[in-house]
């Protein structure tokens, strides 16, 4: 009986390890990256969170949006390099381009209907390295980047790990579509996407329509927003009401360490200047909430679609209760968090050391 007891104990325990080792998150984090807005600050998260375990970053592919993907390797491989996972988290360069929308295009929807954010659109694609700017610590020494392209290695991931990947969407969606457009057959095989991306009840932040992200790229939204895939999207209407400003901020710096020191490089000129200085809290929202859905106060479940034809409309987000176009899909859509648990959460994953400790 004894004997009988151990191994069920041992069962039981082993049991137990492969239902946690299930558990933790695959997660491919798809971005149009950035030293330390946005896409830097959730890369932090995403970084730490992989030490401890709690997600298993597979990889970083990197679309043009906040800036041409050309900046966004210089800034990306530094990233993985100062956070010590060069060697366990590639970063893979995907569409350089969109689909369709292009920098012509923008002069005359500026010209048109008038813009806020533009993103890399601002300046054409530079040219050469010499237009590139390097971090506030210097280029990575020894980091490259890896050999598949941002499509393929979706691609390759999902097949790899069936019903296991989370794609984490903070950018436009241009990679998304070109994997889904070369193998269609990844769909059924994706566990979920998390997206940063729309405004569904407020006004854009780059044309009065539209949200950045979706905007850059409206054809591939509309591609992969429409693909019967779980959707979880936060949007710039939960975005905009969690704002960092120096209350965040002095948080952080109270803190000594690399990453710290590197918020000081970056926001420390910026609040010397103006203590009333503030920002919107975009992909940082998604990343956390991949290990803490509970931080969801609020969500509608809407069938969500982007507006494709050029106009004044164009990149707009919808969701509809009832009544929606055909093709589109039920999401998850955020509209409001809790702003003392995220906030908790998040200072205490970006003051912990650089390069990473694992357990």
């Amino acid at each position: 009986m004894q004997g009988f007891l151990k191994s069920c104990a041992l069962a039981l325990a082993v049991g137990l390890a492969a239902s946690a080792a299930q558990a933790t998150e695959k997660v491919i984090f798809d971005t149009d990256f950035n030293v330390l807005n946005d896409d830097g600050q959730a890369f932090i998260m995403l970084a730490q969170l992989h030490a401890q375990k709690r997600i298993e970053l597979l990889g970083m592919t990197l679309v043009s949006g906040n800036a041409w993907v050309d900046q966004e390797q210089v800034d990306a491989l530094k990233a993985v390099e100062r956070m010590g996972l060069e060697k366990e988290v590639g970063v893979y360069s995907g569409a350089a381009y969109p689909l369709l929308h292009d920098y012509a295009t923008y002069e005359q929807e500026k010209a048109l209907f008038g813009s806020g954010w533009p993103g890399a659109f601002k300046n054409p694609r530079p040219t050469s390295a010499s237009q590139l700017v390097a971090p506030p610590d210097c280029m990575a020494t020894h980091t490259k980047l890896r050999s598949e392209s941002a499509a393929q290695f979706i691609i390759d991931s999902v097949k790899r790990n069936p019903h296991e990947v989370t794609l984490l969407a903070v950018g436009p969606l241009t990679n998304l579509a070109l994997a889904i457009r070369t193998a269609p057959e990844i769909v059924p095989l994706i566990k979920r996407i998390v997206y940063m991306g729309g405004a569904i009840e407020i006004p854009g932040n780059t044309t009065p329509a539209a949200e950045f992200n979706w905007w850059f790229d409206p054809e591939a939204a509309h591609i992969v927003l429409r693909q019967p895939i779980e959707h979880v999207i936060f949007p710039n209407d939960v975005c905009e009401k969690v704002i960092f400003d120096a209350s965040v901020y002095q948080r952080i710096v109270a803190s000594k360490g690399v990453i710290p020191d590197l918020y000081k490089s970056v926001f420390g000129p910026t609040f010397a200047k103006d203590q009333t200085y503030h920002s919107f809290t975009w992909d940082s929202l998604p990343a956390l909430f991949l290990v803490h859905p509970e931080l969801v106060t609020e969500s509608k479940d809407l069938w969500v679609d982007v507006d494709a034809h050029f106009g004044p409309d164009y990149g707009r987000s919808m969701g509809y209760k009832k009544g929606a176009p055909v093709g589109t899909q039920k999401a998850k859509v955020v509209f409001g968090i809790n702003q003392k648990q995220f906030w908790d959460e998040y200072v205490s994953l970006v003051t912990l050391p650089a390069p990473v400790k694992k357990p």
